[in-house]
């Protein structure tokens, strides 16, 4: 097998099984885990740019304030979609973030269209119509918009978006976003600290530990992602990717047995009946036009944070 598709789908079924880990700390106030996953995600980014000696690239932010400022901003919205997931599953919210990252690549594709006034063929748009058909039966099913699924699509894909042309890569951004948001976290659970509402202070070691260990596991899939996209096109790469929000269903449904009434699954159907409509059409136009797996690489190491 090729050694691309093993580092990929190891990330990819990581991501698709967070919602274990983030349960295991349901008993912590959400914004307490995320605090911890900046500062823990930081301290374990900047070890490994210290053992890979890949320091090269801060010039650049010396340089180029803008390029900082654009970090900034991803940083914000990487920090809102990693909230609002886990938020999500800790309060028992599994299925609608797992179609939040169902639909997320067609929001993906609506923002390039959009903002980078990218051309969608006949087939995309068939694709989207069918997936907003499909957001809008579990709408009228609950009486509101899906906020979750769609907050966490959107900022995503805002993330996506930026990080699309970010001039650094996968580790290197998520230095810098981790550095930007670390001063805050801080901050916070210091505030925390001084009103004895900082739960790692009061918690047992079992818990202490999973809370350090949010470094490495946002860190771990990451680089596995980066190593599986260097070796293998960017097709199967996306098509991969559905195992991640397949597996957050399927706990969601089966382990914690979320509702999944006939509107949900009307919804679901039309939605992966819109990602099946973009899939065939994705691999019509790469069998027409074959993309050499390093040019995919780049663009999906790019956006390889996931929730």
């Amino acid at each position: 097998m090729n050694p691309g598709v093993v580092y990929a789908l190891s990330a990819y079924v990581i991501w698709g099984l967070f919602p274990l880990y983030f349960k295991a700390l349901e008993h912590i106030p959400s914004l307490q885990i995320l605090a911890h996953r900046m500062v823990w995600s930081l301290l374990v980014v900047v070890l490994l740019l210290a053992v890979l000696r890949r320091w090269a690239w801060m010039r650049m932010l010396r340089e180029r304030p803008a390029v900082l400022a654009r970090f900034a901003l991803s940083a914000l919205l990487l920090s809102g979609n990693w909230g609002i997931y886990i938020w999500a599953v800790n309060h028992n919210h599994v299925v609608d973030a797992s179609l939040g990252y169902y639909i997320n690549p067609l929001v993906n594709v609506a923002l390039g269209s959009l903002l980078l006034h990218e051309r969608l063929r006949g087939a995309q748009w068939v694709a989207l119509a069918i997936a907003a058909a499909g957001v809008s039966v579990m709408a009228l099913e609950v009486g509101h918009v899906p906020w979750i699924s769609l907050s966490l699509a959107l900022t995503f894909g805002g993330y996506a978006l930026l990080r699309k042309t970010a001039p650094l890569g996968a580790l290197e951004g998520l230095a810098v976003e981790t550095a930007v948001l670390f001063p805050l976290a801080l901050l916070y659970l210091y505030w925390l600290g001084a009103h004895g509402d900082n739960a790692f202070a009061t918690a047992d070691n079992a818990t202490r530990w999973l809370l350090v260990a949010a470094g490495p596991i946002t860190t771990v899939p990451l680089l596995l992602f980066a190593a599986g996209a260097r070796r293998m096109s960017m097709t199967l790469l996306g098509v991969l990717q559905y195992i991640t929000p397949s597996l957050q269903l399927a706990l969601g449904v089966w382990l914690y047995h979320e509702p999944f009434a006939a509107a949900k699954i009307i919804g679901f159907g039309l939605v992966w009946l819109g990602l099946a409509v973009f899939l065939l059409d994705g691999l019509r136009g790469a069998r027409r036009k074959p993309s050499p797996a390093r040019a995919g690489a780049t663009a999906n190491e790019a956006i390889a944070t996931k929730p």
